[in-house]
């Protein structure tokens, strides 16, 4: 293998690109596969987890590894595109074994991995070879030392640890989009899901958790004491809370609710009462929402808001006070592509659409979906009889409901396999 250095540390490869041999990106590493072995021999790495551009996570055997390099990796260009099951003698380095508590066989101290280093041998197998710890330190605020041992002179991997850390895999991901790391996240163990999310603050759990499933929302949540799991909730959008919540006990959600700030809880209680595939159901109740006199500098300034999504920002709606839903009566629609063609002290009023009549929350999805497409919009005002906003709904959230309920998880039928990308000869990941 040219190219590629003696040693390669683990938890420097999360994230690099991978090259094909012509210099076209493949995608991107989320995890190195390895399998441990008997006798406290050093694990065998079989090869990485690779997010190809669809998403989908990949095995690509180390055999198809041309060149491991400071900032990418080479392959042979030829790509098994089936997505990645951990099989039960494999495990995820970077997923299961960072942040392990192991015991330094020469004194007998405790230490936690935060990196390991695999080597390629003779056999040009390549072997994790040596383990990165840290000791905890005895000392107020001093951070204990750190040695780069050989496998051989550590133990503990072997044993299931209960409240394992993840300081140093969120290290690893640190980079990572919300929905990327829900991606992570989705491929491991229940037990390490929930370690995972307990490290995470409120903010970064609450954005992961509306990329997730929603069995394992429910999972994630059940695992959170109450208050804190209020907190992420609070957190959370309002349509995407209401999701999750209408999957929770009925005594469940309601002690979260009632732990929730009042404002917040009863964004997500109006939700509630809508039936799930219906425009009220689908709708976000924080649009970007302006009154007649602000100006096209004030709308820009509004949605240059780094939490909204690309659909959400791609609207103002403008409405008379209150400017909280349910609104005043609505007004009209700004679309940012226009206000984007106005001087920045033009009045939003001037430049407003006003010839779309809004959707009705009791819209099925079917009447959403058509709505969007006859208009060409990514977001649509939802309004009540008097002529209330009382949210939008956007494009995203259509989506969501008009695929399959487990999308996320697997591949169907109509979504088909790159049927032009040739079948590699070596596909089984853990034969030697």
């Amino acid at each position: 293998m040219t190219g590629s250095p003696s040693r390669v540390y683990v938890a420097r490869l999360a994230g690099l690109p991978v090259y094909d041999p012509n210099g076209d990106q493949v995608g991107k590493i989320r995890d190195v596969v390895a399998m441990m072995r008997q006798g406290g021999q050093p694990p065998r790495v079989l090869g990485l987890v690779v997010e190809v551009f669809t998403r989908r996570r990949i095995f690509l055997p180390m055999t198809r590894v041309t060149s491991v390099d400071v900032g990418h990796v080479i392959t042979t260009g030829l790509l098994n595109m089936r997505r990645f099951e951990q099989r039960t003698t494999e495990v995820l380095v970077l997923g299961e074994l960072l942040d392990r508590t192991v015991t330094i066989a020469d004194t007998g101290a405790t230490a936690v991995v935060f990196d390991m280093a695999m080597e390629q041998w003779r056999t040009r197998d390549w072997m994790l070879t040596k383990v990165a710890v840290r000791e905890g330190s005895k000392r107020f605020r001093r951070r204990g030392q750190t040695h780069v041992l050989d496998w051989t002179d550590v133990s503990g991997f072997t044993q299931v640890e209960e409240g394992q850390g993840a300081t140093h895999i969120l290290a690893a991901f640190e980079s990572m989009r919300a929905a990327d790391l829900a991606g992570v996240l989705h491929d491991l163990s229940a037990k390490r899901r929930k370690e995972i999310a307990a490290a995470l603050d409120d903010e970064r759990l609450a954005d992961v958790l509306e990329e997730l499933p929603e069995d394992i929302q429910v999972e994630i949540l059940a695992g959170l004491d109450t208050e804190r799991a209020a907190d992420v909730l609070e957190e959370m959008s309002p349509d995407d809370a209401a999701d999750l919540v209408a999957e929770l006990p009925t005594d469940t959600a309601e002690r979260l609710l009632t732990l929730m700030e009042p404002e917040e809880a009863e964004d997500v209680r109006r939700l509630l009462t809508y039936e799930e595939h219906t425009a009220g159901g689908l709708m976000t109740s924080e649009p970007v929402i302006l009154p007649a006199d602000a100006t096209v500098a004030d709308a820009l300034a509004h949605v240059r808001n780094a939490d909204l999504s690309p659909a959400l920002a791609a609207m103002i709606y403008v409405c008379r006070p209150p400017l909280e839903t349910p609104t005043g009566r609505f007004i009209g629609i700004g679309h940012i592509q226009r206000l984007l063609r106005e001087p920045p002290s033009e009045l939003v009023s001037a430049v407003l659409d006003t010839d779309l009549d809004g959707l009705r929350p009791d819209d099925s999805l079917h009447t959403v979906s058509k709505y969007l497409a006859t208009y060409n919009l990514v977001a649509a005002p939802v309004l009540d009889d008097e002529g209330r906003l009382l949210g939008a709904v956007t494009v995203d959230d259509v989506l969501d409901h008009l695929l399959p309920d487990d999308w996320r998880e697997h591949d169907h039928p109509d979504q088909p396999d790159q049927p032009d990308q040739p079948e590699p000869q070596e596909v089984d990941h853990d034969a030697t």
